[in-house]
This record gives structure tokens, sequence and C-alpha cells, in this order.
């Protein structure tokens, strides 16, 4: 008999059609999310949520303001523990290994928060090496190397010696996705990448995106409410509504469904939000 680990697996690579990338048979998700329920206040904002994501796969979560696609994250990437349910990253539950191996298992991350989230007190080549200086042992050589290598990444070389001061709102954000690779991480998690930038720079960053998923071939989780940069990012998008993750397919599919829930968002239709008021 299958566990619920292996269950939320099936259900999802039972999803992969022709195109979409796969797990190889037999291999293990790289994170796996298994009846994750958290509450806050009494409310239930994940509900005995499953999810999977296979090694070198782009996922893009939607939902709408306040339905918990921010805590999802947090609880991906360990800043916050499930009332119930498990979290396995590699194979390894989060919850049940020790801090320091936890902490060890957090360094496959790279995160890039809304709005970059840099530190306004140091110029560009010091928040992309904040990380490379606290956790490597790499000499000043190859920090600025390795600086220099990821700034060209997201298509902004030489400007290591700006403050954030000095960028606009979309190289703000770029700079932040090289300071989420400059630690080589396996997994990147992008937090609204294109909320607040106009339609031309958020389709700069989505290119930047795709191109750092061709060279890094990270697995990746995206929650965004851009449906522009969601297609042209991800291998599957999915719906996160009510505390569970829904509609789980590929761009293409998701489009084209006729399901109501998803041609709201594909329409902008109020009515769904009516409905998860409602609910």
């Amino acid at each position: 008999m299958a566990t619920p680990r292996e269950s939320a697996f099936h259900t999802i690579s039972g999803l992969f059609r022709p195109g979409r990338k796969a797990a190889a048979v037999g291999e293990k998700p790289v994170l796996c999310l298994t009846k994750v329920t958290k509450a806050f206040g009494g409310r239930k904002v994940l509900d005995e949520l499953d999810l999977a994501v296979p090694k070198g796969q782009s996922l893009v979560v939607l939902g709408l303001s306040g339905t918990g696609k921010s805590v999802l994250l947090k609880h991906i990437i360990g800043l916050l523990r499930p009332d119930s349910g498990t979290v396995e990253i590699c194979g390894q539950n989060l919850w049940k290994i020790s801090g320091p191996k936890r902490d060890q298992l957090r360094k496959k991350f790279g995160m890039s928060f809304q709005e970059g989230a840099l530190f306004d007190s140091m110029s560009v080549a010091e928040n992309i090496s904040f990380g490379l200086r606290r956790h490597t042992k790499m000499k000043e050589p190859e920090i600025k190397a390795r600086v220099a290598e990821c700034l060209e990444m997201v298509r902004l070389p030489g400007i290591e010696e700006k403050r954030p001061s000095d960028l606009s709102g979309g190289m703000r954000r770029r700079v932040g996705f090289a300071r989420s690779i400059a630690l080589k991480p396996e997994i990147l998690l992008f937090d609204e990448p294109t909320t607040g930038l106009d339609s031309i720079t958020s389709d700069v960053l989505a290119k930047v995106i795709v191109e750092m998923k061709k060279r890094l071939n990270p697995t990746m989780v995206t929650i965004t409410h851009d449906l522009k940069v969601a297609f042209e990012i991800a291998d599957r998008v999915a719906v996160l509504s009510n505390g569970k993750i829904h509609h789980d397919m590929p761009p293409a599919e998701f489009e084209k469904s006729d399901d109501p829930e998803v041609q709201a968002f594909v329409r902008g239709d109020s009515t769904l939000e009516k409905a998860e008021v409602a609910s």
C-alpha cells in the first residue's frame, strides 16, 4: 500500500503530459509536502495540502491575495513548522532532523523576496557576496569572480559598486536574483518576482528567470499574480485555494481549461474572489 508521501507524488506525477519535464521512474521528488496543515488564530491557511515537485521542474502557484501562498513558501524553506503533515526536502523530513542538519538543508535553497529585499547600506557586490562570506571559505578573488558571474547571469554586468538606491525597481529584483544564486542552490524560490513592475520590466525579469533555469537547472517554485510571467517560466501551473493545491497542469492546458476557477484567473474574473470569500 502506498504511503501518503508516495500517494502525493503519484497524484501529481500522473498529471505529466508529453513535453513536460517529468521525474525519472522511481525518482523521489525534491520537494514533497504531504497533508500539510497550518492555522493562524483558528483559521486554516493550509488544509492537508499535498504537493510534489521533481528535480529540475518549475512550478508556479497562483492564488488570490491572502490565500497562503507566502505561507506555503515559508513551509517549503522551513521558516514555518506545520501544525500537522510533513515537509520533505531531498528525501529528508525537515522537522525530524536536528537544527544543524536543518540549517545545512536550507543551504540547498536560494530565495528571491518581494521587492528584492536588499541591504540598502551595502553595495550591490556586498549584497550578493553576503552569503558567500558567511557560508564559504572563498578567497576575495573568488568572491569577486562569483559576484561578476551572477550579475552577468541576470543581465547586469559591471554594477558591483552601485547602491540599491541607485537602481530601478527591476534592477533591484535582478540583484536579488543574483544574490539568490550566489551559493549555487539546487532549489530556487521566487516570491512575487514582478509585483509592482510595468509589463516590459516584468517581461525582462521573466526572460532572466528562464535563462537562469536553462543554465542552472534548479528545481523552482514561484508565487505570482502575473499570468503572463507564469506561462513563460512554468512547467506546471497550479492554484492555491481553500488551503489546497488545485488545477495542477502545464501552462497550455491551464490556459485552455474550461474549469470556472481556472478561467477566472485567465480572464481576471472577480467571481472567483466572491466564491473564495463565501467559502
